[in-house]
């Protein structure tokens, strides 16, 4: 489509863009980016679905135009433009200056008149204009031949209009437009029109008379009536409307339309911004093409420069090389290439390895040599750096290799400096710290079937991983002065990167699996979802799909009268939400919550379950360390953290997991509280402190100060409010919350906060500080220094705003309590190893660690996991556990 000319509203598209998305983005340095992000996504699908050979983008300037001068009220009373959006307009010029996309603008006159002005010009030389805008005043603009696209939904839904679609939709042309709006005004831009008259009436009359003027020569016609009489007052109004919303097509700028077409971005330049903007989705699109362009023009180290020369190793005999060349005790970069079988063991197909500018590459053809391989490594006392090293320690440890030293984790030190990055892949952390390349596409070593796409395969296998770890190498000192610069040191180096190797070893080991109780339980809730499929049925007097949401809101709400929530194009909603508040209209609703939830449960964890365990019976899960904002690790693969517990079904799910062995057990230590255990640290609340010392009853003494009771005579109901108020005030919760959560009136859930505040001033004065110093620098920070982005905090959306402020009083403490039990877990990895054990820690399920023990061992293991949990971090208060041993997972309490 070389003809088309896309001319875009700068102003008004970055506004959409802005106000399009609930949720604030911001980089790490506090710089808001969401206009720029929608922007861009939207220029992206115009290339895309237009592919222009022009484009210019247009933008208004503070200075008065000509409309001002005529009426000095033109866009009065119009909201300022929020400073979060005015500091990104520079820097979407700097982008589109990159992408050399030609910009305009001009004193005296509005975007509108400058787009509308190369309109005609483009049109004249015989170019296709496209217009994209939020505005409808530009309708005016469209012809035969240009065309108008307005954002109708956000960035994310258009309308298109050209003269033909002007008429079907208004019954009038688009110059016809200018007297619409010259005769209903425009509120936005305080053009007044004509007092009364509105949209249908403007229309009407439009179609009736042809024009403002049409009007005016008819005027006396019009019958009596509130609106006409309006209408013959205010005809020179109408008239002045009508002048301030023509565009003027003929702006006198200095315009070549040569100077707009399409030109390649300059990528260098590009690169840069996308970095410093944190635009990691953009910096992946780029194609390799493209990226070599870039690592031509602005390289932040000469990684090609760099390329030490491989050296391939084929068998046992020549590892010694290695250790001759790197030395007992040194820091290599290690990356491995296989599969990520977690259900066998899996495949290595080369291992590098890379101290200084020595690199070996490991061709492991043979199991034999990938062992010899990993004892070397044992017996060498290195420490490693890479990217993502979990999967390389966990693939090597299948083969024997015990126990590494991580140095420096690229991925893991990304995330500690931005935790709410969606990934931390290698390719898109060159571009933005190196501005280079790696080719991610020669990563051929994930699927075992593609190794033969290449004639040498060792070379070519040996080139890439060589240019994978001087790439590692290159990023590690300018990632740890990052973390450095910003406090991190404490996370990455006490807790993140020793983890990798816990993390790791406990995938490794993973958790047996008795077949043969899991289906009988899903025999148990097969049976039972039989049986509320039939109650559910019998009560709606009819068979219909329960797990269509159209069908089951057409029974529930058409045909059983129940109240029904929002209705949206698709229907009636029946989420969880909607069904809970009707729970007591009918009981046809607790049958569909309990199908959904046993549903849910046969499909994820039973049916889910069974294809996940490996060859040796054991379920390997898949940890990780870079998911939440909070610091707290996910498990994937299952979910083992999720198994719903709650419910006696779920519950009974964990009885399907076992030691390993007859002469094992499970030992398991889960903290008490801990997270209140945080608050009264972080907080300084003396009573709080002072009752976790002394091993008292919190919510029972909590629920004694709030209602000026004695302890002794608190009731049950009594302590279970306590009980949420102490939790509740952790996530912020707010009356209404509360009132929800303990079934009584909000002004009695307001009272009871109120009352707690007042009684633990110290609490109070801990939240208020979180929220006021987040709003101040963007993020707050647990104990050891770990920072958790709040950009929620400055929406401009009330309730996204709010959430904001519970995650500001929130992160420290759930960040906390993370950190305490990533520490917990090293130690205890730690000790288990020092002292020869062969037990082994293979679960981590929130705040619970969980050991596979040797029943021989289940003494010493008993007291190594109490006191290295206790003793995992120091604080005002005292950390304790509650410690068991079982020989099921269900029976571990």
């Amino acid at each position: 489509m070389e003809k088309t000319i896309v001319i875009i509203d700068g102003n008004s598209l970055i506004n959409r863009a802005y106000y399009a998305m609930q949720r604030p983005m911001m980089t790490s340095e506090g710089i808001y980016t969401q206009g720029i992000f929608g922007f861009l996504n939207m220029l992206s699908k115009i290339n895309t679905d237009y592919e222009p050979g022009y484009m210019a983008v247009a933008f208004d300037l503070k200075a008065p135009t000509f409309r001002h001068k005529e009426y000095d009220q033109y866009k009065a009373g119009r909201k300022k433009m929020p400073p979060e959006l005015a500091m990104q307009m520079p820097l979407l010029k700097d982008v589109l200056g990159a992408m050399n996309i030609k910009m305009l603008e001009m004193e005296g006159f509005e975007a509108d008149d400058i787009i509308g002005t190369i309109a005609v010009r483009a049109e004249e030389a015989g170019l296709e204009p496209l217009i994209i805008t939020g505005d409808r005043d530009e309708l005016q603009l469209a012809t035969d031949v240009t065309r108008v696209l307005i954002t109708k939904k956000g960035i994310s839904q258009f309308e298109i209009y050209d003269k033909q679609a002007m008429i079907d939709k208004y019954g009038f042309t688009p110059t016809q437009f200018i007297d619409f709006k010259g005769l209903m005004g425009d509120q936005s831009d305080n053009i007044p029109g004509i007092p009364g008259v509105g949209e249908k009436t403007a229309q009407k009359l439009i179609i009736k008379y042809g024009s403002v003027e049409g009007l005016i020569e008819h005027v006396d016609e019009l019958s009596k009536g509130k609106v006409n009489e309006s209408i013959r007052e205010n005809t020179q109004q109408a008239a002045m409307s009508k002048m301030l919303a023509t565009i003027n097509t003929n702006v006198p700028i200095d315009l070549d339309l040569e100077e707009c077409k399409v030109e390649e971005p300059d990528y260098p330049e590009l690169i840069k911004i996308y970095r410093k903007l944190e635009f990691n989705s953009f910096l992946k699109k780029l194609d390799s093409g493209e990226a070599d362009l870039a690592a031509e023009g602005e390289t932040a180290v000469d990684i090609d420069g760099q390329l030490p020369k491989p050296v391939i190793i084929k068998d046992k005999d020549n590892l010694k090389k290695i250790e001759d060349t790197f030395g007992k005790s040194a820091t290599a970069v290690l990356k491995t290439f296989g599969n990520d079988d977690h259900k066998a063991r899996p495949e290595v197909y080369g291992i590098c390895l890379m101290s200084g500018s020595d690199f070996f590459y490991i061709d492991c053809g043979e199991e034999e040599l990938t062992e010899a391989a990993a004892q070397m490594l044992n017996g060498m006392d290195l420490k490693f750096s890479g990217h993502d090293l979990k999967k390389d320690y966990y693939a090597l440890m299948w083969y024997g290799l015990e126990d590494p030293d991580t140095a420096f984790d690229a991925a893991i030190g990304q995330y500690v400096i931005d935790p709410s990055r969606s990934s931390y892949d290698i390719k898109t952390m060159a571009f933005e710290h190196l501005a280079y390349n790696i080719e991610n596409e020669k990563d051929h070593f994930s699927e075992k079937g593609q190794v033969d796409m290449f004639d040498d395969v060792s070379a070519d296998n040996a080139a890439y991983g060589a240019k994978w770890c001087v790439v590692t190498a290159a990023m590690e000192p300018l990632i740890m002065k990052e973390i450095e610069e910003n406090g991190l040191s404490d996370v990455a180096v006490k807790a993140e990167f020793p983890l990798v190797k816990v993390m790791a070893a406990m995938e490794k080991e993973g958790i047996a699996v008795d077949v043969s109780v899991l289906k009988d339980i899903g025999s148990v809730i097969t049976e039972r979802i039989d049986e509320i499929s039939s109650q559910i049925y019998e009560h709606a007097g009819e068979e219909f799909n329960i797990n269509s949401p159209v069908q089951l809101g057409e029974i529930l709400f058409d045909k059983m009268g129940l109240t029904p929530g929002k209705k949206t194009k698709k229907g009636y909603s029946t989420s969880a939400e909607v069904l809970e508040k009707i729970a007591d209209e009918h009981p046809i609703v607790p049958c569909i919550l309990e199908y959904r939830t046993l549903t849910k449960l046969n499909g994820t964890y039973i049916e889910g379950l069974i294809p996940l365990i490996g060859n040796d019976g054991r379920i390997r899960a898949h940890f990780q360390q870079t998911v939440t904002a909070t610091g707290r690790l996910s498990c994937t693969e299952p979910n083992l953290q999720n198994i719903p517990v709650r419910q006696d079904l779920g519950r009974k799910i964990r009885k399907a997991f076992v030691p390993g062995g007859d002469d094992m057990v499970f030992t398991g230590a889960d903290y008490s509280q801990i997270e209140l255990r945080v608050l009264a640290h972080m907080s300084e609340d003396p009573v709080l402190i002072g009752a976790f010392n002394e091993g008292q009853d919190i919510h029972r003494l909590t629920a004694s100060r709030v209602l000026g009771v004695p302890e002794n005579e608190i009731t049950p109901l009594q302590r279970s409010r306590a009980k949420a108020v102490n939790f509740g005030v952790i996530y912020g919760m707010s009356s209404f919350g509360l009132s929800s959560e303990l079934h009584i009136t909000r002004k009695e859930a307001e009272q009871y906060i109120n009352d707690y505040f007042e009684k633990h001033a110290k609490v109070k004065e801990f939240m208020d500080r979180q929220v006021a110093e987040c709003k101040e620098q963007g993020f707050v920070r647990t104990i050891m220094g770990r920072k958790r982005p709040v950009k929620e905090i400055h929406a401009g959306n009330y309730m996204v705003r709010q959430l904001g402020e519970r995650l500001a009083m929130n992160s420290p403490i759930q960040g906390s309590a993370a950190d305490i039990i990533k520490l917990a877990m090293i130690m205890v990895y730690d000790r288990l190893r020092r002292e020869g054990l062969k037990s082994r820690l293979i679960l981590q399920i929130h705040d619970e660690l969980i050991i596979e023990t040797y029943k021989d061992e289940k003494e010493q293991v008993e007291k190594l996991l109490a006191e290295n949990m206790e003793k995992a971090m120091d604080l005002k208060v005292k950390l304790d556990v509650d410690l068991n041993s079982a020989s099921t997972w269900y029976d571990l309490k």
